[in-house]
């Protein structure tokens, strides 16, 4: 390990700063396609074992595709995560140099780490790519939509013929962004969508977003899902104090679509209703109950995934 190479870039619209932990000084490319093409040779030189970058705002793409076409180890990581990591190493100062130089040191630790996959952002394929752009203009319009109906509460009567036709085109546009959606799902995952949406509660949206979003649905084992996610209690303990359990981090996007198909699916599903129902019965807060009974949706969702079965709800009874 002591004799591995470790990189970090940080990224920038128009230049990418680079740190090897086998150099003392950072460097600097373009961030274009003659740059990238001068960014891989040198890393190829390298031989990095892991190379870190910090998601920025899709700025990061190019670059770790083409280091990722060229057979290098690559990880995206939430840039409050490599923040954090900087603050707890000391480096309180911020340069692009420093960043990268951070980055570098990131990437040393995280190639050890046994979980590494809760901190990396995988890198999607051209059809992942498509549908994680049409499920986030669908969020879009229909958050353009509640910020419409919003000001018609709000507003003078002379404004709310114009939010009238700004809702009406709004909807349109919705209507067709879920049908590229959906024609983009059975063309490229019509068995996993059909078996995901046989769970009562889960309808072509929650699916949508499962697929775009969370990509290692079915990869993963049950608790390294539900802690990627955000829906895995996490432990507050100090000495003799026993804190109360909580959740923390994870995806959001896909947290809050779980959240909304599990108050359907606390109605219609049996064996989520049951789940919830015996919970309240427990002394459980609702909030508690339905936080629970997200995992356990999530739980029955990544086995489905898994096995490429469709709903059973004797073998999820059990």
């Amino acid at each position: 390990m002591s004799d591995s190479v470790f990189v970090g870039i940080d990224v920038s619209s128009q230049t990418l700063e680079v740190a090897s932990s086998s150099e003392l000084k950072t460097w600097q490319v373009a961030n274009d396609a003659a740059g990238l093409d001068a960014l891989v040779s040198r890393l190829l030189e390298l031989g990095p074992a892991l190379t870190v970058l910090e998601a920025t705002g899709g700025y990061e793409f190019e670059a770790a595709c083409a280091l990722q076409a060229a057979g290098l180890a690559v990880a995206v990581v939430n840039p409050r995560t490599a923040r954090d990591f900087a603050r707890a190493m000391g480096a309180l100062a911020k340069t692009d140099a420093l960043d990268a130089k951070m980055l570098a040191a990131f990437a040393r630790v995280l190639h050890q780490h046994p979980e590494r996959e809760r901190f990396v952002k995988p890198l999607a394929d051209a059809e992942l790519q498509r549908l994680q752009a049409l499920v986030l203009r669908r969020r879009q319009l229909v958050q353009m939509i509640t910020s419409e109906r919003q000001r018609m509460r709000i507003s003078h009567v002379a404004a709310r013929p114009s939010i009238e036709r700004v809702i009406e085109f709004l909807k349109t546009e919705l209507g067709d962004s879920e049908a590229d959606v959906a024609a983009h799902v059975q063309r490229h995952h019509a068995e996993l969508a059909a078996a995901l949406a046989s769970v009562p509660g889960i309808g072509a949206a929650s699916v949508a977003v499962l697929l775009a979003e969370l990509p290692e649905l079915g990869r993963l084992d049950r608790r390294r899902v539900a802690a990627l996610v955000g829906v895995a209690p996490l432990n507050r303990d100090s000495g003799q104090m026993r804190g109360q359990r909580s959740i923390w981090g994870g995806r959001a996007d896909v947290r809050r679509t779980l959240y909304m198909a599990t108050l359907t699916a606390v109605r219609h599903n049996p064996i989520l209703k049951t789940h919830y129902e015996r919970l309240l019965a427990a002394g459980k807060r609702k909030k508690v109950a339905l936080v629970a009974c997200m995992r356990k949706l999530l739980t029955m969702l990544n086995a489905i995934a898994k096995n490429g079965s469709k709903w059973d709800p004797s073998l999820h009874n059990a």
